[in-house]
């Protein structure tokens, strides 16, 4: 079986799609594969998927190493290219799209780029690609870091490779469930079986904590068993941290 803790972010991922909702996936995007694939299963039959290998509607029966693995043009009701992804998206046609950040602040900055001074980098990472556009056009963004620590979610990003000023963003961890952006953190759900106290501790930038904190629970068992026949080899257990 896969990780209760990766099933609880994978399914709070898909929890963001309603039904209806087109939604994309970029490159290294696998829990967001499973996401998609789950909603698509359970709650929003009538999403419309964008794949980054150029693929549309294709059917995912099961997460592969990599997002970007040729299987997932099978079933394809049609075919996308990168361009026609980013037209969509800067025309206001796209719903969903889920962002990863080595680098993560309260004010929803996020770090795709480097640790150091960026003229004498001390580690490279995967880099923006699109993210810095995408963020900003998409309709609905969602931020994923999928282990909470403090080398994640820090006071202020290193070099800032993506934000978005003008609104606030959810923030999902395998910890909690955050807004971020213009003003700063708060804190809006808490994973079961996490303390407040916990939270503080493993995270970096300061947050406001909401009148009404929610608890987030463990997926129905008949979604549970839906993410483990999509995940039958544990990727997303590999992926996500402890809560």
């Amino acid at each position: 079986m896969t990780s209760p803790v990766a099933e609880r972010l994978v399914w709070q991922m898909a929890l963001e799609i309603q039904d209806g909702a087109v939604v994309a996936t970029g490159v290294a995007s696998p829990l967001a594969v499973l996401a998609i694939a789950l909603a698509k299963a359970t709650h929003a039959p009538r999403l419309t998927y964008l794949a980054c290998v150029g693929s549309l509607n294709p059917q995912v029966t099961r997460l592969l190493g990599s997002s970007e693995d040729l299987a997932y043009l099978t079933g394809r009701s049609g075919e996308i290219s990168i361009v026609e992804l980013f037209d969509h998206a800067r025309c206001g046609r796209l719903d969903n799209v889920f962002f990863g950040a080595v680098e993560v602040d309260g004010h929803g900055r996020t770090n795709l780029t480097a640790a150091g001074p960026l003229a004498r980098p001390t580690a490279k990472f995967p880099g923006v690609v699109g993210a810095c556009s995408l963020r900003r056009w998409a309709r609905h963004p969602v931020l994923v870091v999928p282990r909470h620590t403090r080398r994640c979610l820090v006071p202020a990003v290193n070099i800032r490779s993506t934000q978005d000023a003008g609104r606030r963003t959810r923030l999902l961890t395998a910890a909690a469930v955050f807004s971020v952006g213009p003003g700063g953190a708060l804190l809006e759900a808490l994973a079961a079986g996490v303390s407040l106290a916990d939270v503080q501790a493993r995270t970096g930038f300061q947050f406001a904590v909401a009148a009404h904190l929610t608890v987030i629970g463990d997926p129905p068992p008949a979604v549970r068993a839906t993410i483990h026949a999509l995940d039958p080899d544990r990727r997303s257990a590999e992926l996500v941290g402890a809560a």
